[in-house]
């Protein structure tokens, strides 16, 4: 299924973005309805509060956690099915906001949603799992120096396209699609435009990743003679994913209900 590209823009700065943390911390919204959603498309909306006001449609309670919480599917153990099938409409509000609230107090506040309105009870662990760290290859990095324009990424089935971003951006991606952490240790600091085209396999990119139930693919067949994504980071972009073991931190999830409508 392919996920239209500024929602698919909107989950990867989620991932990614910096934190700026404000003086003043709101622990939870003024108001807040949370509602089933009546009818489903398959697409989802969720974007940080402007003006104190929160709006998320078609969207699942696995999706909130792991924007609250900032880590990846992957990442989320133990809850019940429903936390990941049945879709939700969220409007809440922060009275006294102005303007793009803050990353670190709008996660503060949707996790305080969440524990009030699904009963969410979560503890973290730390295991030692398999991780991919990014890496400049041996001939050196082929990536362009941006010049100008706005930051996005827009994404399809075996095509990534950058533009004015970073490696680290490129590392959250490929978390993403790779179903592990993928670390930044490229060391380039600059914002670049580039693109990564490689030949898809089954799983790539599935709706799992971004917190939603299996659906029937509509991807185009994999291109048998096209590179996979490791010889296509080498070939395209002088980068490369190398494997080993590192700490990665696990949100095991404890307790949580359905909310009530309201």
């Amino acid at each position: 299924m392919i996920y239209p590209a500024t929602r698919v823009l909107v989950w990867a700065a989620a991932l990614t973005s910096s934190t700026v943390q404000s003086p003043v911390s709101r622990k939870q919204f003024d108001v807040a309805a949370v509602k089933l959603t009546a009818v489903t498309d398959g697409h989802f909306m969720l974007r940080d509060p402007v003006g104190g006001n929160f709006t998320a449609e078609d969207v699942t309670l696995k999706m909130l956690i792991m924007r609250a919480y900032r880590v990846h599917s992957f990442q989320v153990s133990g809850g019940p099915d429903w936390i990941h099938t049945v879709r939700w409409d969220i409007r809440a509000k922060a009275e006294g906001e102005e303007g793009r609230m803050p990353s670190a107090r709008f996660e503060e506040m949707l996790r305080a949603l969440m524990e009030d309105r699904f009963q969410l009870k979560v503890n973290h662990e730390t295991r030692e799992m398999p991780v991919y760290t990014l890496q400049v290859a041996k001939n050196g990095p082929k990536l362009t120096l941006s010049t100008g324009g706005s930051r996005g990424v827009q994404m399809r089935p075996g095509t990534l396209t950058f533009t004015k971003s970073s490696t680290a951006t490129l590392a959250a991606q490929l978390s993403l699609l790779t179903g592990r952490v993928v670390i930044d240790k490229a060391g380039l600091t600059g914002d670049y435009d580039f693109e990564l085209r490689w030949a898809q396999e089954p799983g790539q990119g599935s709706p799992d990743a971004f917190g939603l139930p299996p659906v029937a693919s509509d991807t185009p067949p994999v291109d048998a003679n096209g590179p996979s994504i490791f010889t296509a980071l080498q070939e395209q972009l002088g980068l490369r994913l190398e494997s080993q073991k590192g700490p990665v931190e696990i949100l095991v999830i404890d307790h949580v209900e359905k909310a009530s409508e309201n």
